[in-house]
């Protein structure tokens, strides 16, 4: 009999945090037959697809791309593999599996309620089937752009693979492009148009029509300037992007921080000042919990957040981890004198004191400063949590936040009304700055690019902003020559920022997939 498998996530509070949405009782196993017929059945695969988003390690596409970008090297200990293959684009073995296995994982659960749906008997209560419809389809859009992104020529799944229907083709990047239009303008018109301050907080992390809104104008950016369209593949334009990014500003009830120091609890001036880990900045957030208490299976917890810890060492108010994604120096020296967002987004080893307590041990690729926004802190520290520091942490992602749709809406109107792109941009200056006086006259995209860099600085979207200005800039910013060997990273334009697809895979399909070019 066909199964499914339902990994539901057992969550609770943290500090100013309720996960509460995710608070659903645990499945072992239950055949196919018998669910898919209540609402409270539906609701459950729905949890399922959702606790896709939690699986990290080695498939956080955050923390692979930021190192395969300009803004960090390799990092870890000199012995470990995989984090310096992303920074020097080496081919290793099986290098993205994790990645790959997520994001199908995911299509294949919402792909399943899609299909199930109109089996559920919702009694009439037609507000809630088209909710859980918008959010099985943001969830699909969501994991099929990381994968495209990733990977480029995909197999197109819009229906669960049934047996002996195995080895699908690769779809061309239009087709896969195509679907996520649709599916996130069908995401924005069924989801509730919640504003943020009137969202429960047991819903936080649930798809809005903010998110999908917001994701359409990440998407469209991408796809326009990697491939040079005007257009994605005639269903969405750009006066539809537009449309879509000014209603998050306009509309939403999501705002700005008042400080940007306030976003991040690693950078916060104090726990009463931390803005909080749902705060109104976040527009769509992945929720962590330590509540798997040393569980790893339980993948409940940011994994990111251990893998670019301070390697090996507690200083300060940081926490032990694994010291991954060292920052480049480049990156910290380019913000201007008194942009706030330099010492919220960057730990310096030497600026914070920490000069003669820090121990180099085996720490690979050391350049004096790591990734502060997602660090771990002893403060709660899942150790003292009664979990496991190595599966525990807790911080959420904010996949979007207002700040960059602000930087979307700047971008997209830079061409047809400059004073409303002008304003979008100057609302973040003024407050990375704390004042006017900071303000800088719009006249190109390329000072927009220079925004999102320092506002987005190691938040894992730089990488896909250099690829879609173009082969040229993206090398021109991530080549690193270096008469050190361990810093000489050059970037490889024949792989065009593609990702290695898995070789088992490419093994499992019987030749069906092809490995992208370079690779």
């Amino acid at each position: 009999m066909k199964k499914i498998f339902a990994a539901i996530i057992v969550t609770g509070l943290m500090a100013s945090c309720s996960k509460s949405f995710l608070e659903t009782l645990p499945i072992n196993t239950i055949t196919e037959e018998d669910f898919y017929k209540t609402p409270a059945d539906a609701y459950q695969a729905l949890v399922s697809a959702y606790s896709v988003l939690n699986w990290d390690g080695y498939g956080n596409i955050a923390l692979s791309s930021e190192i395969a970008s300009d803004e960090c090297f390799g990092g870890g200990g000199t012995s470990d593999n995989g984090w310096n293959q992303w920074d020097k684009s080496i081919k290793m073995n099986d290098l993205n599996s994790n990645a790959w296995k997520k994001y199908y994982t995911g299509i294949y659960r919402a792909n399943k309620l899609i299909q199930k749906i109109d089996a559920v008997d919702f009694k009439g209560d037609d507000a809630t089937k088209k909710r859980y419809v918008g959010e099985a389809h943001f969830l699909r859009a969501y994991f099929y752009f990381d994968l495209v992104r990733m990977f480029g020529h995909v197999p197109l799944l819009t229906a669960p693979l049934e047996p002996g229907n195995y080895n699908i083709l690769q779809a061309s990047p239009d087709s896969v492009y195509m679907l996520i239009a649709n599916d996130l303008k069908l995401a924005a018109g069924n989801l509730p148009a919640t504003p943020f301050a009137s969202i429960p907080t047991g819903e936080y992390g649930r798809a809005t029509k903010w998110a999908a809104e917001a994701l359409l104008g990440r998407v469209f950016l991408y796809y326009t300037g990697y491939y040079s369209k005007p257009d994605i593949a005639g269903v969405l334009s750009q006066a539809d992007a537009i449309a879509a990014v000014d209603d998050v500003i306009n509309n939403s009830g999501h705002s700005l921080i008042p400080k940007y120091r306030n976003l991040f609890r690693a950078s916060a001036e104090n726990t009463a000042a931390y803005a909080g880990q749902n705060n109104a900045e976040g527009v769509f957030t992945i929720q962590y919990t330590y509540l798997g208490l040393g569980d790893q299976n339980q993948q409940n917890g940011n994994r990111m957040q251990v893998m670019i810890g301070i390697r090996s060492q507690e200083l300060g108010p940081y926490y032990k981890g694994w010291g991954a994604a060292t920052v480049n120096e480049a990156l910290f020296h380019s913000y201007a004198p008194g942009d706030t967002r330099q010492t919220a987004s960057i730990i310096s080893i030497n600026g914070e004191g920490f000069a003669d307590t820090y121990t180099l041990g085996d720490q690979a690729q050391y350049t004096g400063f790591f990734i502060k926004k997602y660090t771990p802190l002893k403060d709660k520290n899942p150790d003292d949590l009664g979990g496991n520091f190595q599966w525990d942490n807790f911080d959420n992602y904010v996949v979007i936040r207002f700040a960059d749709v602000l930087l979307m809406g700047a971008e997209l109107n830079l061409t047809t009304n400059a004073a409303k792109a002008q304003e979008y941009l100057d609302r973040v200056r003024d407050r990375a700055f704390g004042d006017q006086t900071h303000r800088v006259t719009l006249s190109s995209k390329t000072q927009i690019m220079q925004e999102r860099k320092w506002e987005l600085a190691l938040e894992g979207h730089r990488y896909w902003d250099l690829l879609r200005q173009g082969m040229t800039v993206a090398k021109q910013a991530i080549d690193n020559p270096s008469s050190q060997a361990a810093f000489n990273v050059v970037f490889r334009t024949e792989t065009n920022g593609l990702f290695s697809i898995p070789e088992t895979q490419i093994n499992l399909s019987n030749g069906t997939l092809k490995q992208n070019t370079g690779w």
